[in-house]
């Protein structure tokens, strides 16, 4: 007969961190709390989620039976996925753009090969990049390649729209004030030859105003990134079911709040009476703001070791 044991029968800790951009990808950074909450007597459903930035394919491909293959961009090869016996291409934007770049024309250039495979529709994820020229650089490469032929979706990570994006970027540290109010001045100014304006449109600031520029020039569809892709993990049902959640990104601040994935797995939480706790690289949002997301606690962990270690604390605590 199997013997039942208290871990058993309890209900898991679902784990579902986003990526630690630049350092751990969003499985290794769920293997490494699955580790410590396990050590402490804790079963563990490891979820890691995207929000159109960085681990996008590693987290949807598996989802939908995806496969991958490789496209052209600026003389190198860059990563895509496609899925629906390639009817669908997705994309992370973030591959094929440089943060120091002056031209966002890369983007346009991984649109462009995604297009040539032949799929219908694309799902590009414009997260975890700030386009310094607003976009300009792809719409212009997109134009030149011929315009596309597949249906565009633009997963965002944050809401923002494009005329806040800069001053956003900004406060949170992702550009120097001077290059903040330089951006700010290309998309006013982008925006007036657009074909349609995108000032004052949700999710258009996303990737420094790139999901903007490609929503009006493209024809694009903009859509929040972490909603998107925790439909395909049906995470609310695993949510529903478990004891506690864990979330998890490289820095948790004012633009977890605006639509990236560890927000809105908070939010969700939150709503469904589920406890929420963060395991985090790094913090600058403050009480208040980790109050909105109702955190039970938010513990900073930057490699896997630490995380491992905060699993063990939060096995503690859940």
């Amino acid at each position: 007969m199997l013997e039942v044991t208290a871990s058993t029968t309890r209900a898991p800790i679902l784990v579902a961190p986003a990526a630690f951009r630049g350092t751990l990808r969003g499985p290794q950074v769920a293997a490494a709390l699955a580790r410590g909450l396990e050590a402490g007597g804790w079963p563990v459903d490891p979820c890691a989620v995207a929000d159109g930035g960085s681990g996008l394919l590693e987290v949807l491909l598996p989802a939908l039976g995806g496969e991958t293959a490789a496209v052209p961009v600026g003389g190198r090869s860059v990563g895509i996925g496609l899925v629906e016996d390639g009817g669908t291409a997705i994309v992370e934007l973030c591959a094929a753009v440089d943060g120091g770049e002056a031209s966002s024309a890369t983007a346009g250039e991984l649109l462009l090969g995604a297009d040539a495979t032949g799929a219908q529709v694309i799902l590009a994820g414009v997260g975890d990049v700030v386009a310094r020229d607003g976009g300009a650089g792809a719409v212009e490469a997109v134009a030149a390649g011929g315009g596309l032929h597949a249906r565009l979706v633009l997963l965002c990570d944050v809401r923002t729209s494009v005329e806040r994006v800069a001053e956003a970027l900004a406060g949170a540290g992702e550009l120097e004030r001077d290059a903040a109010a330089e951006l700010g001045a290309r998309l006013e100014a982008l925006a007036a030859r657009l074909p349609r304006d995108p000032r004052g449109v949700a999710y258009g600031g996303s990737g420094g105003g790139l999901a903007g520029a490609l929503w009006a020039a493209c024809d694009g569809r903009l859509e929040g990134g972490a909603p998107f892709v925790l439909e395909q993990l049906d995470f609310d049902a695993r949510m529903r079911a478990a004891r506690a959640v864990i979330v998890g990104e490289g820095r948790l601040d004012l633009g977890t709040l605006a639509g990236k994935a560890p927000g809105e797995v908070a939010t969700r939480a939150r709503q469904s009476g589920v406890p929420c706790f963060a395991a985090v690289g790094s913090r600058t949002l403050d009480a208040f703001g980790a109050r909105i997301l109702d955190l039970q606690a938010v513990l900073e962990a930057g490699d896997e070791a630490a995380l491992e270690s905060a699993g063990r604390r939060l096995a503690t605590l859940v």
